[in-house]
Formats: C-alpha cells, structure tokens, sequence
C-alpha cells in the first residue's frame, strides 16, 4: 500500500480516537457532578446542604449581600422566598443583626402567604451564622398549632363567661332566700329560679365534657359498623320528655338497610342535639321531622322543624360554640350554645357533613350526610343539592 494513504488513515484513526477520548471525559465529568451534586460555592461548608435537606423545616441560606445562595421547596411554597430574593423584610433585618454581631436569633413572625390575598402563615424563623460569609434561615411553620392555641384559649375564655352568668344567678337568688325566709310565694318562686339556673349550669357542664371527650375520640380505630336507624331511634328516644313537655310530635320517616361506620353512642348524642335543637326553637303543638334515607353512597339524616326560621347571616355561625341567634330566648329556652358545635364535631370526625336549610318564617332543615359503608361517596356540592325535608306531614 502506498505510504502516503497509510499515513493519512493512521492520522485519521488517531484523530478520531483523541476525540473519542475527550468526549468520553467529559461525559465521566457530567455523570460525576450529577452524582456528586453541584461545585460548593467557595466558604460554604462541606456536607452542609445534605444536613440541612434532612432537617424537615424550610431553610434558605443566603451570601453577603441577601443574595440566595440555597434554598428548600419549603421555602417557596411558604412564601419566605421569591427566584433569589427573600421576601420579607423582618427576614432581611434578622440575617442583617446575625451578620453584624454573629448572635443566633430565635423570632416569631406572622407572614403574609403571598403577594395576593389575606392569607398568613406563622413561622418560627431561627437566623445563624453558616460558613464565613453565610446566613442560614431556618423556618418551622408554627400556623396549625397557633390557630389550635387560640381557639383553646378562646374556648376556655367562652366557657368562663358561660359559667359565671348561671353560677352569678344562683348566687343572688341564694341571698335573695336569706332576705326573705318568711315569705312562702318569694321562696316558692326564687327556689324555681334557682332549679332552672341549676339545670342550666349542669346542662352547660355536661356539654364541655362531652364536646371535650368528643376531642380525643378516635373513630377510625375504635368505630365499627352502626345501624342509622337504631341510632335515631335512640335520639327520639331521648328527646321524648322534651317533647311532650310542649306537646311536639316528633315523626321518623324513612329508613336504610346499609351501615355506616363509626361510633353509634356520638351519633346518638349528635342526632339527639339536633332534634333537641328543633324541639326548643319549634312552638307548642308542632310537628318535629326526622327523615332518612340513603342515597349516592350517604347516609343521610334531616331533621325539620316549624320554627322562625334563620337569617343567611345566622346560618353561617350556627355551629360555632356558644353562638346563639337569640342569646336572651337560648338562655330562656336552656339552651348552651355547644349543641350544634357538637354535632359539626361528631359529624366531622365520621367524614361526613352537618348543613342547613332555612328560611325566615318557615323552619329550619338541618341535614347530617354521613358515607356508607358500601362504597365511597360520591363529591357532591352541599350548595347545590336542594333541602332534605323531614317527615313532617
């Protein structure tokens, strides 16, 4: 073979294996930083950022002049960072005091969620030192457990008041007695006084027990397969004295043949708060409905009554605790203001719904949807679905 052509295809092997060879480095170096993660920046400490992915809180770490160097998925959707800037000013001020005295600074701060809205979220924000030239941001959403704070501190704040006004009535009529011990209709109509504050404390008493034990029961472990029917049965049962003390008919009507799962003592006590409830608000001589029926997967429960009928703006806090429409005509009537909160508690932790249908003049509907145990409820809009009726004919 010719010389020349020999050397040209070994200059061609050669090159062709040269190139070979640095692409093949390359690709080793690719694969490496992939598997070794990106370069350091220069004074951040080695190992650090696995430490921090570990840690379970959102963290951002951010360089000389507030730059963000890294930065957790937590930090964004909390809303703390924005591309490679942090948010908030308190923030800013925290990494700037830390920076200057090198100090670890421990704060709480309140937070808006984003740019739009009036949503917040409160996060415990600890600011130290990281490196030589680092600040490292660790954050710990604190919302849920704040939130749950107060409304235990408002609760108990609610309840005071609540007791002070029976045990307050008890008190006076108890001095009113002393005054008066000769006086046979002063102390026949103090002493009836006196029963109804009674009743009233001890019905108050009773429902933060039962709302407090309602907060540690756990249905999903302890609840079993429970007959709808047997459990309205019961609740009529109960609220009987109550009704025929102002000559109410209280009639079921319909049934269901599938089970639901739960706890059949709470939904007892929910069922009964409710017709309890109807009882109260409906005149004398009326009708109380109960109706049931199973539908798409629910269990369904309503209870109708012949009442006033409640304003739109009512009907949004009726379940809160201790809201009442009228206060003077509750405290008349003996009524809590926990009652309904309770039946939102049970209903809740059975996975179903508690809502209510009502129009001033013509009664109020309060409907329980519970999931059976056959198959999963379908999603449907509380909203859209028209009023179940009781069985009031």
């Amino acid at each position: 073979m010719d010389p020349l052509v020999v050397g040209i295809v070994a200059g061609l092997l050669g090159l062709s294996f040269g190139a070979f060879g640095v692409l093949a480095f390359r690709a080793s170096q690719r694969q490496r930083q992939l598997l070794e993660g990106p370069t350091p920046e220069p004074g951040f400490p080695e190992g650090a950022a696995d430490v921090l992915s570990v840690l379970g809180k959102a963290f951002v770490v951010v360089d000389a002049i507030d730059g963000v160097v890294r930065a957790s998925p937590a930090a964004y959707a909390y809303g703390l960072v924005r591309g490679h800037t942090v948010v908030h000013r308190e923030l800013l001020q925290m990494t700037a005091k830390v920076r200057g005295n090198g100090v670890i600074l421990e704060k709480q701060f309140e937070l808006p969620r984003g740019p739009l809205g009036q949503g917040t979220i409160i996060v415990s924000v600890r600011a130290a030192v990281l490196g030589d030239e680092y600040i490292l941001l660790l954050a710990d959403d604190r919302t849920e457990i704040t939130r749950t704070e107060r409304i235990r501190n408002d609760f108990v704040a609610n309840v005071s008041h609540e007791l002070k006004t029976p045990v307050g009535a008890i008190s006076l009529l108890a001095e009113a007695l002393e005054t008066s011990p000769d006086d046979e209709d002063t102390v026949r109509r103090f002493a009836q006084r006196m029963h109804k504050e009674a009743s009233r404390l001890a019905a108050l008493v009773q429902d933060i027990i039962e709302l407090s034990r309602l907060q540690g029961a756990d249905v999903v472990h302890q609840g079993k397969p429970v007959d709808i029917n047997d459990v309205v049965a019961d609740a009529v049962d109960r609220s009987r004295l109550a009704a025929e003390a102002k000559n109410i008919e209280v009639r079921v009507g319909g049934r269901t043949d599938v089970p639901v799962y739960g706890d059949a003592d709470l939904l007892a006590n929910a069922f009964r708060n409710l017709i309890d409830n109807a009882i109260r608000y409906s005149p004398e001589n009326t009708k109380v409905g109960v109706g049931i029926r199973h539908k798409d997967g629910l269990v369904s429960v309503s209870v109708t009554d012949q009442g006033e009928g409640l304003k739109p703006e009512d009907q949004e806090r009726v379940f809160e605790r201790f809201y009442r429409v009228d206060a003077a005509r509750s405290r008349q009537t003996g009524g809590t203001g926990l009652g309904l909160s309770i039946v939102k508690h049970v209903v809740e932790n059975h996975g179903g719904e508690v809502t209510v249908w009502s129009q001033p003049g013509k009664g109020s509907t309060f409907t329980v949807r519970l999931p059976d145990l056959e198959k999963e409820p379908e999603e449907e809009s509380a909203a859209a679905r028209p009023p179940e009726q009781g069985a009031i004919a």
